[in-house]
């Protein structure tokens, strides 16, 4: 599995901690030099059930800075995802992928314990 995640945020500390007490093995990425690829985005819609929404950080800067409230609801998923691939500050961190696509964002303990 692979955690994309930023190493100054808490939640995504956690999120480390959870699965190294719950040894689960992950390969941790930045998620700012290294955003998720465009294809393990699309995977992780899918998980979502096409809600693009659910992958964006609607609390970060980039997304006020780039006035997404108002534009992401008239855009394209694909438009979507080539954002999201090409800047990580703007997705919902952590995340959590498996190599079959199937993830998690953000953490919430009880829906990761789950899924791992």
């Amino acid at each position: 599995m692979k955690l994309y995640q930023y190493p100054n945020c808490s939640t995504c500390r956690q999120a480390s901690k959870f699965l190294r007490e719950n040894g689960v093995d992950v390969t941790s990425i930045d998620i700012s030099k290294q955003p998720p690829t465009e294809a393990e985005l699309e995977a992780m819609l899918a998980v979502y059930d096409g809600d693009i929404g659910k992958l964006f950080n609607r609390s970060g800067v980039r997304y006020r800075e780039l006035k997404l409230k108002d534009s992401l609801p008239t855009m394209s998923s694909q438009q979507a995802i080539k954002l999201l691939a090409g800047d990580g500050k703007l997705i919902k961190r952590p995340f959590l992928i498996t190599d079959h696509g199937q993830g998690v964002v953000g953490f919430k303990a009880d829906a990761w314990q789950e899924f791992v």
